[in-house]
């Protein structure tokens, strides 16, 4: 264990020890507890793992799970470096700090389901771009009522997105119209701007409607720019909510 200096190296050695552990090897059961801890206490990993980890605390735990859902070794096998695709993915590449950000910020509305709607849009932006766009769309609407609602203000609950949004800056003095600035009046209108083609996005592209022969699917690519934007637009309204 102490050789491992990377958490891509650590993510590996823990895919490693549930497998060994699935096909009948041996049971580390010591250095999956260490490793477990370790990527459930980083509040921007946490994000990345599978459901499951966090349920099986233990390999004793584990058994059972991974022995009901598949009967041969070559599928727990597939299975498991499935699962933790998308933490390896991001180890490996150095994703931008702004998910761990974004992250971290986001825990606090776990009561509201803000922080596992991130999790998931994170986590289908490349196997499920229409998803995760959808899910982009629903964080910052998670987030604008959460706000809303700890401030009392009313709204209807059929608006819409940049309804919404208008109601939220209003109440955080963020709306264009509220500054003389003209750098600041561009920077909060592009803001606003964003938010209402996220709303559009997902009505063209998420998977909230019925599609017809000719429409467009939309690739990774454009699933983890709406992600992130989003994910950004959330932290920056999340932080100005608190000052």
């Amino acid at each position: 264990m102490n050789e491992l200096r990377t958490d891509f190296e650590r993510a590996e050695y823990l895919v490693n020890l549930l497998i060994a552990a699935a096909t009948g090897g041996e049971k580390d059961e010591r250095g999956f507890k260490m490793l477990r801890s370790h990527f459930l206490a980083d509040t921007a990993l946490q994000a990345l793992v599978p459901d499951w980890l966090r349920t099986c605390r233990s390999l004793t735990q584990f058994w059972p799970f991974i022995q009901r859902k598949f009967d041969h070794y070559a599928e727990r096998r597939e299975f498991i470096w499935q699962e933790f695709g998308k933490l390896l993915a991001f180890l490996e590449k150095g994703e931008a700090p702004a998910v761990a950000a974004i992250s971290a910020e986001l825990l606090d509305f776990s009561e509201g389901g803000v922080q596992d709607t991130w999790r998931k849009a994170l986590e289908r932006m490349t196997s499920d771009p229409e998803g995760a766009i959808t899910l982009a769309r629903s964080l910052l609407e998670s987030v604008l009522k959460h706000i809303l609602d700890e401030r009392k203000v009313a709204y209807n609950d059929k608006a819409d997105l940049p309804e919404l949004y208008r109601l939220v800056a209003k109440e955080l003095n963020l709306a264009p119209d509220q500054h003389t600035e003209e750098t600041f009046k561009r920077i909060l209108g592009g803001i606003t701007s964003v938010v209402n083609e996220l709303g559009s996005l997902r009505n063209r592209l998420g998977d909230a409607h019925g599609k017809g022969k000719g429409s467009v699917r939309p690739a990774p690519r454009h699933s983890e720019l709406a992600v992130n934007l989003a994910g950004s637009i959330a932290l920056f309204l999340v932080e100005t909510a608190k000052k």
